[in-house]
């Protein structure tokens, strides 16, 4: 068989028949992580250090432990952003008033320059994907990932942190 076989072109491949949906979601995700990814090296960020920044900005000092939880992202690639945040001088990290043994992380005042500008990448990433669609459809299209998200919600929880991790397993 080769690359030029029609079993390799389709747009399912064999293997996901059984999830086509599944399929289409992480083609989607990956698109629009690297249409974001080209957006945000404009703004010396990596994708996915613009949520954590939202967060911040959004929610003020938050212990790292909790930020973490909320990103659903393990320890070390929240660790890793943040240091990168932080020699940027995007976030400061320190003590928690409350609890000297939790880390508090806050957005620095220097960090909320960017805040328009990532605004405006998701806002044009939000034109450039709903494009063709009616107001109502994109709605109708983020509820329905919605109720996705939260059908997925126990099964990403109970398995987060198991099994092989990037690079790893055969």
């Amino acid at each position: 068989m080769s690359g030029n076989d029609p079993v390799c072109t389709g747009l399912v491949p064999p293997a996901a028949q059984g999830g086509p949906v599944g399929l289409a979601l992480a083609r989607t995700a990956r698109m629009h992580r690297s249409a974001a990814g080209r957006r945000l090296r404009e703004l010396g960020l990596y994708p996915g250090q613009e949520l954590m920044m939202m967060r911040l900005w959004g929610c003020g000092p938050v212990r790292q432990s909790d930020l973490i939880q909320s990103l659903g992202v393990d320890a070390s690639t929240v660790t890793k952003m943040l240091q990168r945040l932080e020699l940027c001088g995007h976030v400061r990290r320190g003590p928690d008033p409350a609890d000297r043994r939790a880390v508090l992380v806050e957005a620095t005042e220097e960090s909320r320059a960017l805040r328009t500008a990532v605004e405006g990448v998701w806002t044009d990433l939000e034109t450039l994907s709903l494009h063709g669609l009616t107001p109502a459809d994109g709605k109708e299209l983020a509820r329905l990932l919605d109720l996705v998200t939260e059908n997925l919600r126990g099964e990403a929880e109970e398995g987060a942190g198991t099994g092989p991790g990037p690079g790893e397993g055969c």
